[in-house]
């Protein structure tokens, strides 16, 4: 299963185009009204527009869900909030939204000129949500109050940038946890969820960046700019690092996969399939990310213990083994796992995967979901992908009738949702 076809990938949908919509509307009547009113701090709104562009060329994918931009983030942020003796008259939000947009348009278009992954819709996010922060600041914090050396200006101006970074990283993660609902099928509480764990890991990193990248440069001018770039440069150098490790990392699960096929054990492209039914699954119960990797890993690596099995299923149909052949390949399969030192979660979950409901999770609530439905998106798999030929509903029929013995019902459940919805291999 290649990267584009991830369920947890953010795609461009109906709430995507409206994004861009917003972001471009917004954007245009800001640059009407800074040309009508004229551009005030030159230097700092070009350099501050360059320092976006370079950050916006440079974003990168570090968790599979999105790209970021920590540079241009940050340096969008910290000149939505430039208040201080060296900036002479502040940009107004106009001016901060106009600056923004023009920097990100003149940063995608080097990406997609040499033909790199490039996302306008989460470009667009960003320009709203710097809007959403510079009126906030601004409408608590006076034009004429800057940095002057007392606690009288200090501490307001501290909080109101602080409140204006958590403007900007609430208002982006409800636009986010939207989109994940619309284009996964993910309950929006989950969604939400997943989108505050980000901010606080992520988010807020890159919003104290640009509290000191403002504060600092309403201080010192434009000697602060460099000082603070250089160690994000260096932040975003190490983790592209970790992004090419965890990209090697997933494409040496994909090959263990294909393994099984190879060997004949399973029918060509099964384990993908199965993966790409339980990562729908697992977006439909709201898993968090960290859990749905580890079940993608796990349905991949379902059928790597039959290797040690003396015969091939027909077609890769392991619902046609006897209950022990399948138990038995599910605990080899584990152990293989295990020898890699680094997948432990996903052996437990491989181990677990072809036990029946009742004599298990049923009884042992440590025994992961994601078991059950690996189990499940197995069978189903089994029943309707290339070696089975069966019909969606013949299939749930099959299914059902093992509804609380063989499978999880809460799984099942989840199943009927997934396929209702029209989910095809």
């Amino acid at each position: 299963m290649n990267e584009s076809s991830q369920s947890y990938q953010v795609r461009v949908s109906g709430s995507g185009v409206a994004i861009v919509l917003a972001a471009a509307t917004l954007g245009l009547a800001a640059l009407i009204l800074t040309i009508e009113r004229g551009l005030t701090g030159w230097s700092f709104a070009i350099t501050f527009g360059v320092l976006i562009a370079v950050g916006e060329m440079v974003q990168f994918r570090v968790d599979r869900s999105r790209n970021r931009a920590p540079i241009a983030t940050s340096a969008a942020l910290g000149y939505a909030m430039l208040r201080g003796p060296e900036v002479g008259v502040p940009p107004d939000v106009a001016q901060v939204v106009a600056v923004v947009a023009i920097a990100t348009i003149a940063g995608l278009v080097p990406r997609v000129v040499a033909g790199l992954r490039w996302e306008v819709v989460i470009s667009a996010r960003r320009v709203l949500s710097v809007a959403a922060a510079t009126a906030a600041f601004s409408a608590v914090i006076p034009n004429d109050m800057e940095w002057d050396g007392t606690w009288s200006h200090a501490l307001p101006l501290t909080a109101a940038m602080f409140l204006a970074v958590l403007t900007a990283g609430i208002s982006d993660a409800l636009v986010g946890a939207g989109q994940a609902t619309e284009a996964f099928n993910r309950p929006f509480p989950a969604a939400l969820r997943d989108e505050l764990v980000v901010l606080a890991r992520i988010g807020l990193g890159m919003g104290i960046s640009g509290v000191l990248l403002a504060s600092c440069t309403s201080l010192l001018g434009l000697w602060a700019p460099p000082l603070i770039i250089v160690p994000l440069l260096l932040t975003q150098f190490a983790f592209r690092r970790f992004a090419s490790a965890q990209r090697t990392y997933r494409a040496t699960v994909r090959s263990m996969a294909r393994s099984t096929e190879i060997a004949g054990f399973s029918s060509p492209g099964q384990n993908a399939r199965t993966a790409q039914l339980a990562i729908a699954i697992g977006n439909d119960l709201g898993l968090t990310p960290a859990r749905m990797e580890a079940l993608e890993y796990a349905a991949l690596l379902s059928g790597v213990g039959q290797l040690a099995l003396a015969d091939p299923s027909p077609g890769g149909a392991s619902l046609l083994r006897n209950r022990e052949e399948r138990q038995q390949a599910a605990e080899i399969g584990a152990s293989i796992i295990e020898r890699s030192g680094v997948l432990d979660h996903v052996a437990e979950i491989v181990r677990h995967s072809n036990d029946p409901y009742r004599q298990g999770r049923a009884n042992n609530s440590d025994i992961p979901v994601e078991s059950g439905i690996v189990n499940v998106a197995l069978a189903y798999e089994q029943l309707v992908g290339e070696g089975g030929g069966q019909s969606a509903g013949k299939a749930m029929e099959s299914i059902g009738l093992g509804i609380g013995a063989e499978y999880d019902p809460v799984v099942v459940e989840s199943l009927r949702r997934v396929v209702g919805r029209g989910f095809r291999f």
